[in-house]
């Protein structure tokens, strides 16, 4: 009994504190405090939580691995979840504020821009993941067949830092796209040295 209720709390407080950056976003919109471009704010700032929203989900493994957590997998889903919502909200943005919800327009920008292109195909693998992501969903895939489906979220982690990197060559500035590159090098090579060890 206790144990559940354990669990239930750090299930609950590890969910408020990945919806903190949202509140805190809304707070600022409703405050005017997003700065002179609040509409590029919103698009970077839901962009930048995804991505680490995405390395934190990564990290469950080898940190459930090295620490003796195994408690620790039963957040992955909600985790990921919660990359999949701000994955939303920075396509939602995107689409309001740069496309104005034109279609058209929208679906001219995704072939014209590659990184645009690129973000959305790791939101489509993103989207496929969470459809997926309950038990019924599970049962009805096969154990083998879901497990090969959600290791689709290595692809999401290579396409969302090239998506980054793309958005900023414009500019120059690679500086916050090599630290995220590097957190998710470091975690994919040690799922990739585990898994050689494995075979």
């Amino acid at each position: 009994m206790r144990a559940a209720l354990r669990h239930w709390a750090a299930w609950w407080l590890l969910l408020v504190v990945g919806l903190l950056p949202l509140a805190w976003l809304i707070m600022q919109t409703l405050q005017d405090q997003l700065g002179a471009n609040p509409a590029e704010t919103l698009i970077r700032a839901t962009g930048d939580w995804t991505l680490r929203s995405l390395c934190v989900v990564l990290a469950v493994t080898p940190l459930r691995t090295l620490l003796g957590w195994p408690e620790l997998v039963r957040f992955r889903r909600m985790l990921g979840l919660l990359v999949f919502g701000y994955a939303s909200l920075h396509l939602l943005c995107y689409a309001w504020f740069d496309m104005g919800f034109d279609l058209a327009d929208t679906l001219q920008d995704l072939f014209k821009r590659p990184f645009i292109w690129l973000g959305f195909s790791a939101f489509v693998i993103l989207l496929a993941l969470a459809a997926t992501s309950f038990n019924r969903a599970m049962r009805w895939l096969g154990g083998r067949r879901w497990q090969l489906l959600h290791r689709g979220v290595y692809a999401v982690a290579v396409l969302a830092v090239l998506h980054f990197w793309w958005m900023r060559a414009g500019k120059q500035n690679f500086t916050e796209v090599l630290v995220y590159a590097g957190i998710l090098a470091v975690l994919l090579c040690w799922r990739s040295v585990r898994a050689a060890r494995r075979t």
